[in-house]
């Protein structure tokens, strides 16, 4: 199961004490203790494993190594080895006591989001000359503590999009080593899966019903994820009893929950001809093109038709910046 939001209390290291320590050496009985360690800061870090919010789903808290107490002899004390905490690329984080938000797009992009407590001062930095066998030190401060809210929105290039058992999930098999769960009944795919054709990543985008925006069904829970993908496929079912009300309704949700998903490019797929006749499929293409729509009608059955869906992934990864073009200057 796909956790995609979790809520955590993250608490970095508290700052180690200074020490208070004198030379043993005879005549020479000068302060010596030296500073505590530094607490260890916590980082949110990007990466390509989009369950890695799992990590967290039964903690409640995660503790950071504190640093550790100063000693005698000008040894200082060590400090909290950082904490590196990965998250999936597409996760957007909110810090629950501050409002403050921040979202991590790119795998490796890292995020201080609890800084360790300073380690206190030994009685060496107390040492003056009216002062000469302090015997005074500090406590190190207290680490951040913050509670986070983590919440992942796939970064795709495409969204597949429609009602259930529009074909979304036979499509991703089809086109990608992905294997999403497929059969003839509502909510087959109760998570979303990523599949790549090439260097495309497409997103099987599960649970758009009328009312999902309002959280009916599986509800924004999956509408968050269209937000992040690029362009949309949008397949309609040849076996819909009203092919437009079908197209109408998904595009609603997509609006009320965000007007800018309206504004993605789109392209619109007729499926599952193979289970009607070839006049059915030119009567549903009529009503959608009517309607303003102008769909492709696919079939798994049929290799020509998954090649124009090809064609158009084609023309997308065209437009797709090549690693050359990413690379820095040198």
């Amino acid at each position: 199961m796909l956790i995609d939001e979790v809520t955590i209390r993250l608490c970095a290291g508290n700052g180690g004490k200074g020490a208070v320590a004198f030379q043993k050496v005879r005549l020479a009985q000068g302060p010596t203790g030296a500073d505590g360690g530094r607490g260890a800061n916590i980082y949110f870090e990007g990466c390509t494993d989009i369950n890695a919010l799992s990590f967290y789903a039964n903690k409640k808290e995660i503790h950071a190594e504190d640093g550790k107490d100063g000693r005698g002899q000008f040894i200082d004390g060590r400090a909290g080895v950082d904490l590196v905490l990965r998250v999936p690329a597409g996760t957007r984080i909110t810090n629950l006591d501050t409002g403050f938000v921040k979202e991590i797009i790119e795998p490796g992009e890292r995020l201080l989001v609890a800084g360790g407590g300073k380690g206190g001062r030994g009685n060496f930095k107390f040492r003056s000359s009216t002062n000469t066998t302090p015997k005074e030190s500090e406590e190190g401060t207290t680490g951040d503590i913050a509670n986070y809210k983590l919440e992942l929105r796939l970064v795709a290039d495409i969204g597949l999009i429609g009602l259930p058992n529009a074909g979304k999930s036979s499509l991703l098999n089809e086109l990608t080593a992905a294997r999403s769960r497929v059969a003839n009944y509502a909510f087959t795919t109760l998570e979303p899966h990523l599949g790549a054709y090439y260097e495309i990543i497409l997103a099987d985008i599960p649970g758009l019903i009328e009312g999902a925006s309002q959280g009916k069904g599986l509800g924004v829970k999956f509408l968050k994820h269209v937000e992040r993908t690029k362009t949309l496929f949008h397949l309609v079912s040849s076996e819909s009893e009203d092919i437009v009300r079908d197209y109408n309704l998904v595009r609603t949700e997509l609006g009320e929950y965000n007007p800018e998903l309206l504004k993605k490019e789109e392209h619109v797929f007729l499926t599952k001809t193979d289970m009607v006749s070839p006049e059915v499929v030119a009567e549903k293409l009529a009503a959608l093109k009517k309607a303003g729509v102008t769909a492709t009608p696919i079939s798994l059955l049929e290799p020509e038709s998954i090649g124009q869906v090809k064609k158009t992934l084609n023309t997308i990864k065209d437009r797709l910046p090549s690693e050359t073009d990413q690379a820095p200057a040198l």
